[in-house]
C-alpha cells in the first residue's frame, strides 16, 4: 500500500467497457506528513474519495482484488480514505 493525496481527476469517455462507471482520480505518492513526494498516476476509487484527501493505494495486481476492480484492467486503486496517521506513537497527519 501506499500513501497518496488525491490532486485531481480524470475523464475518459471512451475506454474500456470493464471500466464504464469507475470513477479515476489523479493522485500523487505522498509522505506520512501529507506532502506530496511523487508523480501523479490515475487510480480508480473504490471509497469516493475526494480533492485533497489523503488515501491509501494499491498498485500491480492487488489493485484488481477490491468488489469493484476485481478482474478489471486496473493497475491502481484507492480503498481508503485516511483520517490520520500515527506513527512512533506522533500524529503525524490528522483530516481538518
Amino acid at each position: 500500500m501506499l500513501i497518496a493525496k488525491v490532486v485531481g481527476s480524470a475523464v475518459a469517455t471512451i475506454k474500456d467497457e470493464h471500466l464504464v462507471g469507475t470513477k479515476l482520480l489523479v493522485v500523487r505518492e505522498a509522505n506520512i506528513n501529507g506532502e506530496v513526494t511523487g508523480k501523479p498516476y490515475v487510480a480508480v476509487d473504490t471509497v469516493n474519495a475526494g480533492g485533497g484527501d489523503l488515501v491509501l493505494t494499491a498498485a500491480g495486481s492487488s489493485a484488481r482484488q477490491t468488489g469493484i476492480t476485481k478482474d478489471r484492467p486496473v493497475d491502481a486503486v484507492i480503498m481508503a480514505v485516511l483520517d490520520s496517521l500515527e506513527v512512533g506513537g506522533e500524529f503525524t497527519y490528522r483530516k481538518s
